[in-house]
């Protein structure tokens, strides 16, 4: 499956919103639609955020600019929300007329949107959505998936012997479980290569 490494990705916080303001990081929104215009987005079935969607139907995305550094992704991408108050302390947002925030620093435009289906898969959900407010930011070029990796992400200090090529988890052991599942992007075994 390496040719899925060639498929160019942006990066996203989504946000949402139950009894508390909740985001995550994802790479997976897409224009399906002009005319209404409507997005994609597909969002893993363990997170946090995409149950707060299934009971709100409402999400915002914020689109990561090239300025972004590593804390926003330490933030919105490294800790569930079912533990964690991800915006404590956090300043760098707005609210939009949805009434869920939107990141304002270290993004370029944000999205609201109101969910008209979704489409269960195997481990993720795919929702279907209309664009109800939108603004760009500033004219700083998106971040894609790929630069994060190259420019952002630090590189892993560990001495271990399998690295995750989604986001650069190392497992230290000789023989990596035939079960094992990525503990921070939830892949699978085939998504490890051997140091």
């Amino acid at each position: 499956m390496q040719a899925l490494f060639k498929i160019s990705y942006g990066l996203y916080v989504l946000t949402a919103r139950t009894n508390k303001f909740n985001g995550c990081i994802i790479n997976t929104l897409s224009q399906v639609q002009s005319a209404p215009t409507r997005v994609s987005i597909t969002v893993n079935k363990d997170n946090y955020t995409t149950k707060m969607i299934e009971e709100t139907g409402v999400f915002n995305v914020s689109i990561i600019n090239e300025k972004a550094d590593f804390s926003l992704f330490e933030r919105f991408g490294f800790s569930s929300g079912k533990t964690t108050q991800k915006f404590t302390g956090f300043t760098a947002f707005k609210m939009s007329k949805n009434g869920l925030p939107y990141i304002t620093e270290n993004t370029n435009a944000f999205i609201s949107c109101k969910v008209v289906s979704k489409t269960e898969l195997d481990t993720h959900i795919c929702f279907i959505a209309e664009i109800t407010e939108e603004q760009v930011l500033n004219d700083i070029n998106s971040l894609t998936y790929d630069e994060y990796f190259k420019s952002v992400k630090p590189k892993p200090e560990s001495k271990g012997k399998w690295t995750c090529k989604i986001c650069n988890y190392t497992y230290d052991g000789e023989v990596l479980p035939e079960d094992y599942i990525c503990p921070i992007c939830k892949h699978g075994k085939e998504f490890f290569i051997k140091k």
